[in-house]
């Protein structure tokens, strides 16, 4: 068996690369584990490389920033079996003005539109915190803003399976796996901009059942398969920040205290097949380059 894992920024983002390298390896290593020859791209023709290697593989991931996780899992797809995300979900993920809007249309709480004074100032077509800040400054081009919400950061993992193609299994009424409930480490900068650090995982929160299902609601109506991770502030209400249609760093922890493989679940997941839950076993710290400390 071969798996092709496509992972954008070590070739092509040098701010990014330390992250993704993290992710990278966590799932190569759990896909090794389970019989796969691993392939990634090399060099900076990243869509050239997933046509060269995909066709040759049994089945495929794309991790890459989310304006363009869509273009490269959409050539995935046309060429092996995607244990990612679908493309279409992956493509209204990325515009994160208008995942707020439908997640707000569907009763799912999301920070409000910015009043007066300091608001949340975010590009539309984002990854992560990159851009993100707090300032009384007006959107410029390629942006929105929110009001600012106290609370604390978390973010739910899930896995959503899939029957076929881009339908998902939850709509035959099961839900997303649960992987783990991670706080997030994030820090303002005197500048206002915003700067993610880490996180620990798993954690047990005040109102976890309700952060997890506000989490599994916000991956239903977007229609997520594959692994997500949901953004939350946990604050006099549930609000979903972002919506992540692919392995986030989080991921780097659960896999060191996850007595399953993330790699048998993906696939496993990607024909329906997701497991009812996993094993975490003791807790981890991890940093945003993914090294990891045990708690």
């Amino acid at each position: 068996m071969k798996a092709i894992l496509a992972e954008y920024s070590v070739c092509n983002d040098p701010e990014l690369a330390p992250e993704g390298a993290a992710m990278l390896a966590a799932i190569s290593e759990s896909f090794e584990r389970c019989g796969y020859d691993v392939v990634t791209p090399e060099g900076a023709d990243f869509e050239g490389e997933i046509r060269r290697l995909a066709p040759g593989c049994d089945v495929g991931l794309v991790i890459a920033p989310d304006h363009l996780l869509f273009r490269y899992t959409q050539i995935l797809e046309g060429l092996t079996h995607n244990v990612g995300c679908g493309s279409m979900n992956a493509a209204v993920c990325a515009n994160k003005q208008r995942t707020a809007a439908i997640l707000s249309r569907n009763g799912i709480e999301v920070p409000p539109d910015a009043g007066e004074g300091k608001r949340v100032v975010k590009p539309i077509m984002g990854c992560g915190a990159q851009g993100v800040r707090l300032t009384d400054e007006e959107p410029g081009p390629g942006e929105f803003a929110q009001a600012y919400v106290e609370g604390e950061a978390l973010s739910v993992s899930l896995v959503g399976s899939r029957v076929t193609g881009n339908v998902c299994e939850y709509y035959t009424g099961t839900p997303p796996l649960l992987l783990a409930v991670n706080r997030q480490e994030v820090t303002i900068a005197d500048d206002g901009r915003f700067r993610y650090l880490g996180g620990e995982t798993p954690v047990h929160p005040d109102r976890e059942e309700e952060i997890v299902a506000t989490a599994v609601r916000a991956m239903n109506v977007l229609g997520c398969q594959g692994y997500a991770g949901i953004d939350i502030i946990a604050g006099d209400r549930i609000y979903v920040v972002d919506v992540n249609p692919r392995p986030t760093t989080s991921l780097v922890g659960i896999a060191a205290v996850m007595g399953e493989e993330i790699a048998d679940i993906l696939v496993k997941a990607s024909h329906g097949e997701a497991p009812a839950e996993v094993h975490l076993s003791g807790k981890v710290r991890f940093d945003k380059d993914g090294r990891i400390s045990r708690v």
